[in-house]
């Protein structure tokens, strides 16, 4: 199997999964699909998170394409060893991915919906950092620069990093600290936002 082709069967595997199987069961529970759309007069950073993260996934799409056209690949990433790495943490990224959204339950939801009042969950994954979901994409998206290491795959990791990084500072975590109080600023002073220990955020700040 070319490394384009296991690059596409793990953007699949990712899409029918985390997006369309877990949508779907959010429908059949909530009556509703989990996406929701900025708002019309949504803040201007708000607005930069949803349009970065739609071009990182539809860069992530492109990457087999432009490997299978003949992108050139970054030489030190293109051995064998980073080829296996890439699909280990792929498939690891989409496990952890599917695991956090299912451990969210009814209050999963991709966007936020400032009149939404959801439960705030801080148990398996979200007790070691307080978004595990995005950081699992981030996993699989590296594993996708591993596996197919071009100038597209590269552009796709910062792309989406910068994106996840401004709807978590500047969206999520303001909406999740008027919902919940001082109940979610204790979690942030005491879990990290992506990785463990790093980025927690002292009371008062």
């Amino acid at each position: 199997m070319s490394r384009a082709v296991a690059a596409i069967v793990l953007e699949v595997a990712f899409l029918a999964l985390a997006i369309g199987w877990r949508s779907w069961i959010q429908w059949r529970r909530t009556g509703s699909t989990g996406f929701i759309r900025p708002r019309r007069g949504a803040a201007p950073l708000e607005l930069a998170g949803a349009v970065g993260f739609v071009t990182a996934l539809v860069l992530l799409v492109a990457v087999p394409a432009a490997d299978l056209a003949g992108l050139t690949r970054i030489e030190v990433l293109d051995g064998w060893w980073s080829a296996g790495a890439g699909v280990v943490l792929g498939l690891t990224g989409i496990v952890l991915t599917l695991v956090a959204q299912l451990t969210l339950g009814d209050s999963w939801r991709i966007g936020v919906d400032p009149d939404a009042r959801t439960e705030l969950v801080t148990t398996g994954a979200f007790a070691w950092v307080r978004n595990p979901i995005f950081t699992a994409m981030l996993a699989a998206a590296t594993g996708l620069v591993l596996l197919v290491p071009n100038a597209v795959s590269v552009a796709a990791l910062v792309v989406l990093a910068g994106s996840l990084e401004v709807q978590v500072r500047f969206v999520e975590e303001p909406y999740l600290r008027a919902t919940h109080g001082q109940t979610y600023i204790a979690y942030m002073a005491s879990t990290g936002r992506f990785v463990p220990r790093i980025g927690v955020t002292a009371p008062g700040r």
